[in-house]
Formats: C-alpha cells, sequence, structure tokens
C-alpha cells in the first residue's frame, strides 16, 4: 500500500541544494529530527549539473522533497542567480517529478565559511569550497521555517 504525501508530513527526508555555476551544495536531512548532513558537491558547468549524477543521487537517498536556497539580495529583490537557481528548481521538476521548493537562502554562505573557517579552513574557496555546509544550513533553516517569514513562492 503506498503512503500519501499526507501521511509522511513531518517524517520527510529531505535534500537541499545550494545552486552554485561551479559547484551546488547538496545536504540531506530528516524533517522529523530536524537536522541536516552536507554531501559531496555536484560539479557544474555554468550552472549546469551532470544530471546523471543528479539522478544517481536522487535514487541512492530518494527524498521526498527538494529545496533549492534561493539566493536573493539583503533587501528582498531577486538577482540574477535567483533566476537560474528558479531554473534549476524547475529543472529538477520537470525532470524527477519531486516536489520542490524555494527557500531563501540570505546569509548561508556567509555562515558556511565562519563555519569552515572554525574547523580550520584556509580560506581558499575557490578550490575547497563551503557549498555543502551552505546546503546543510539551507536545508536546516527551512526545517526551523515556522519561525520565519515566508513569501517565496514554491516551484510545481
Amino acid at each position: 500500500m503506498a503512503v500519501a504525501m499526507d501521511d509522511k508530513l513531518g517524517r520527510r527526508l529531505v535534500m537541499a541544494f545550494d545552486y552554485g555555476t561551479r559547484r551546488i551544495g547538496v545536504a540531506v536531512g530528516n524533517e522529523m529530527l530536524c537536522s541536516a548532513s552536507g554531501l559531496e558537491p555536484l560539479t557544474a558547468r555554468d550552472g549546469i549539473p551532470d544530471w546523471i549524477k543528479v539522478e544517481k543521487l536522487l535514487k541512492e537517498w530518494q527524498p521526498d522533497l527538494l529545496v533549492v536556497g534561493l539566493p536573493i539580495h539583503d533587501d528582498g529583490s531577486e538577482s540574477d542567480m535567483s533566476v537560474r537557481a528558479r531554473k534549476f528548481g524547475n529543472r529538477l521538476h520537470g525532470r524527477f517529478g519531486k516536489p520542490v521548493e524555494m527557500f531563501d537562502e540570505r546569509g548561508t554562505t556567509r555562515a558556511a565559511k565562519l563555519i569552515a573557517q572554525g574547523q580550520g579552513h584556509k580560506g581558499n574557496y575557490r578550490d575547497r569550497g563551503v557549498d555543502g555546509i551552505a546546503a546543510q544550513l539551507i536545508l536546516e533553516s527551512w526545517f526551523n521555517r515556522e519561525s520565519l517569514p515566508s513569501g517565496i513562492p514554491d516551484v510545481r
């Protein structure tokens, strides 16, 4: 017997993406535990990932929901990267049929760099990025979203 999505609310496995043009951070977490772990980032070529690797990742983890970080300016306006992140979210939904939510990722890269520095990162983010940490922060913030303002439309 199939489990309806509503029956899984609060118990879903969720995968988050920190979209970038060279790397796309990935994290996975359990909604019930409200915790996330960063995974190995996906490499991208001008923002386009290897879709076969994305498919393998989704088959391996079998997430119920995908969350894509939406990089918006501090004043709430959208950026060129916001448009690209939305396009990535639309493609995820279109290719794999999974529900996708866009989520305000303001401050996550800055916070990820501080966490990485605390773990001994020397600051060369081009070669050794913080994409997995940023995706983890996006997902943890998404888990705690009830306490945050909303307003970013979902990708359908």
